[in-house]
C-alpha cells in the first residue's frame, strides 16, 4: 500500500474519530504530496522522495514548536508536536543512538575520515545511507562527536 492510500485511510479514521490534530496533520501531508506530484515531471514520487517530504513536514512542526516555546505559547507547541507524532508514524523506524553510532563508525571507516576536516565526506555518505532512518541534525551532532574524539 503506497503512502497516499495510507494517508487517505488514516484521514477517514481521523474524521470518524473527530481527531482535529490528526486531521490537520494528515491534510498537510496530503497537500504536500499533491503539490510534489504536480510539480514533478512524471507525476509519481519515489519512496525516497516521500520519506524526504515526511521528514520535512516533521522538521517544520518541531521547529514551529520550538518557536512557540520560545515565545511562551506552550499550548501551540503541544499542538505542533502532536502533529509531528502523527506524521512520524508514516516514517521508517528511527535508529537508536547506539545504532546510529555503530552505523556512523562504519561510514567513517569506509570513507577513511581521520579528523573533523573530513566531516563533509562523512555527512555526504551518511545522509544517503541513513536517509529516513535518522534526522540530519542527529547525524551531524554524532559525526562531530565521533570525529572530535579521533
Amino acid at each position: 500500500m503506497n503512502l497516499e492510500s495510507q494517508i487517505m485511510g488514516q484521514l477517514k479514521e481521523a474524521m470518524k474519530a473527530k481527531n482535529s490534530i490528526a486531521l490537520e496533520a494528515l491534510r498537510a501531508v496530503k497537500s504536500e504530496l499533491l503539490l510534489a506530484k504536480t510539480s514533478g515531471s512524471n507525476g509519481e514520487l519515489s519512496q525516497e522522495q516521500e520519506i524526504a517530504l515526511l521528514q520535512k513536514l516533521v522538521k517544520q512542526r518541531k521547529e514551529a514548536a520550538e518557536q512557540f516555546e520560545a515565545n511562551n505559547r506552550p499550548e501551540l507547541a503541544e499542538k505542533e508536536l502532536a502533529q509531528a507524532e502523527v506524521i512520524q508514524q508514516f516514517l521508517p523506524a528511527q535508529l537508536s543512538e547506539e545504532e546510529l553510532t555503530v552505523a556512523l563508525n562504519e561510514i567513517i571507516a569506509e570513507v577513511g575520515a581521520t579528523s573533523a576536516k573530513d566531516m563533509g565526506k562523512v555527512m555526504g555518505a551518511a545522509s544517503t545511507k541513513l536517509a529516513g532512518k535518522a534526522e540530519g541534525k542527529a547525524i551531524s551532532t554524532k559525526v562531530k562527536e565521533i570525529l572530535s574524539a579521533i
